[in-house]
């Protein structure tokens, strides 16, 4: 299915669960969802209809375990089915309940911006590993989206401060509202602009991040359906390797970046090799960095 097709008209919608009546209550609901949700080949129903369900009632995950038995009336079930409805035609879950957790912080997420993904913790990680605890200075992240990156920097590093670039109006405006609601606000500077155009006026940077687009256009037909609803202009890089934004931050973040600072990228499990051929005047050969499954997920080349 193309990434724009992801929601299919013709998907039945909840109600057309095979139950003899409404489920009224938490532990019925649950029971219906459930299986609905994994006919429409979504993983981890189980967990999706938990949330989704507490999402609805206004409750924690745990309290719904702690009264199963409560009764449902008309208003509730109407919430929950609605959002299980949408979930069955692939919805994010992080746009339904507008939350994604990453580093341990709740983050806004809006369709304006990439849902904030585990392998993103890796790029953090990177970074913290280069940045002292007591280190003071700028980093600037390119691409910010909704600002996750900015901000679990800015919560583990009180020295630093972020100059996050989006080229999207909408996603600047979800970070901004990241850094108010994590506290960091006052060390993040939001800026809109392509990669690092905003940041002219800036030299001697400690590190520039980056989550930058890099899916290719010929993985579109197989991409999951949820990635249909995120923003497609964050999904897809530049060129038929998909690496031209990185390309770009690589000539951009040299007169930028302070001789022993570095550039970190997010980059595709198939593209190790590719990022290590990229042209890197003013930086050292890039150090490719592997997930949790040995997979290359962060690309860094040191300034020289």
């Amino acid at each position: 299915m193309s990434i724009g097709g992801a929601v299919d008209s013709r998907s039945p919608s909840f109600h057309a669960v095979p139950v003899t009546d409404k489920p009224r209550t938490i532990r019925a609901l649950l029971a219906a969802t459930t299986p609905w949700l994994a006919s429409r080949g979504v993983d981890g129903a189980r967990t999706d209809a938990e949330i989704l369900i507490a999402h609805a009632l206004g409750l924690r995950r745990l309290d719904l375990y702690l009264d199963l038995d409560r009764p449902l009336d008309d208003d509730e079930l109407a919430k929950a089915r609605a959002l299980v409805a949408r979930r069955g035609k692939r919805e994010p879950v992080a746009y339904l309940v507008g939350t994604r957790e990453l580093w341990g912080l709740a983050f806004e997420v809006t369709p304006d911006v990439l849902v904030p993904r585990p392998e993103t913790e890796h790029l953090i990680e990177l970074a913290l590993a280069r940045l002292p605890v007591d280190v003071e200075g700028a980093v600037v992240d390119a691409c910010t989206g909704s600002g996750c990156v900015a901000v679990a920097l800015l919560h583990e590093r009180p020295g630093l401060r972020v100059i996050a670039t989006d080229v999207s109006n909408a996603a600047c405006s979800v970070a901004l509202r990241n850094g108010e609601r994590h506290g960091v606000d006052d060390r993040l500077d939001v800026r809109l602009g392509d990669l690092l155009a905003p940041c002219a006026d800036l030299k001697d940077v400690l590190a520039v991040v980056a989550n930058p687009p890099y899916v290719r256009e010929d993985e579109r037909p197989s991409l999951a359906p949820e990635l249909g609803f995120e923003p497609a202009l964050a999904l897809f890089g530049e060129g038929d390797d998909a690496l031209g934004h990185h390309r770009r931050l690589l000539a951009q973040a040299r007169p930028l970046v302070r001789p022993g600072g570095f550039l970190a990228c997010e980059i595709g499990a198939e593209q190790g090799q590719h990022v290590c051929a990229l042209p890197h005047e003013g930086f050292g050969d890039a150090i490719v960095s592997n997930d949790l499954a040995g997979r290359p997920r962060v690309a860094c080349w040191p300034r020289t």
